[in-house]
């Protein structure tokens, strides 16, 4: 899910949500994160993988890989991803997504076609998802999403800043909030190599907080302070309780040492601790 210091199961959480309501079509009021980890000789889990609750009450596993190049051997990784889920999920309903946010022109297929059978899962190419469709939407989670989605002539940094800018009017006067938003968008923008800092861009949106209408000087004080203090990056020492805190909820060690960027070592010694 990219190279972000420190990623809370909070975010990873919304980002599922995000992801089942505005790509997907899947409405879901609940979302739990499972744990993946399969004993294999090698290392292999999905990306994703929550036991989801849908608009109709129904309740179903939803598993989202994420990726930025072409893989050749991906029809035959989902399909492991499914065994391992059905093995372990036997009564579960299973929905599969491929999301590709790569660069270069989507080549993967959406299944195999054996002599045994025929399997499909869904992709997702986010060249063909205008993200005008999200920024219309008036909700700070399609916002932050627009920015996996084709900009069609417009640069990187010009969307970057709407979404930003939207954000700041929307939300500051709650600046937990806005550091929250601010996080999945830095997250998502890394995947797409877009080559900026979001927290330099936020910055220079900052000055113009005072032409908002409900702008006030003690806001404008408390603002300043909150988003200086929300928005630094996390020291070693927040990482190491950051990463307690995942695997205290369950999170695998490999997984807790890329949100946190701390090593695997210090991460599994973290969890013999507890």
């Amino acid at each position: 899910m990219g190279d972000k210091d420190i990623i809370s199961k909070e975010i990873i959480q919304r980002l599922v949500r995000d992801f089942a309501t505005y790509l997907f079509h899947l409405p879901v009021t609940d979302v739990e994160l499972l744990d993946t980890e399969q004993h294999r000789i090698e290392d292999r889990r999905a990306d994703l993988v929550a036991r989801v609750t849908g608009i109709d009450g129904k309740v179903f596993l939803l598993h989202i890989e994420i990726q930025n190049d072409n893989d050749a051997t991906m029809p035959k990784r989902m399909l492991r991803y499914l065994a391992d889920l059905l093995l372990a999920y036997p009564s579960m309903p299973i929905k599969q997504y491929l999301v590709y946010i790569g660069k270069e022109f989507l080549r993967m297929t959406d299944g195999l076609d054996l002599e045994q059978m025929h399997y499909r899962y869904h992709v997702i190419d986010m060249h063909n998802v205008d993200c005008d469709e999200l920024l219309r939407q008036d909700s700070p989670d399609a916002w932050v999403m627009a920015v996996l989605c084709d900009f069609q002539d417009r640069s990187p940094r010009t969307v970057i800043h709407e979404i930003l800018g939207r954000l700041v009017e929307r939300l500051h006067e709650a600046p937990p909030r806005l550091r929250e938003y601010v996080e999945m968008l830095e997250i998502l923008s890394t995947n797409r190599d877009l080559n900026l800092n979001i927290e330099e861009e936020l910055e220079m949106l900052t000055i113009d907080l005072e032409k908002l209408p409900s702008y006030r000087i003690g806001e404008r004080r408390g603002m300043e302070k909150g988003l200086e203090k929300g928005l630094e990056k996390g020291a070693h020492e927040k990482a190491q309780t950051i990463a307690a805190e995942l695997l205290g909820a369950g999170i695998p060690p490999s997984q807790v040492a890329m949100f946190t960027q701390l090593p695997l070592a210090e991460i599994e010694g973290l969890k013999k601790r507890q």
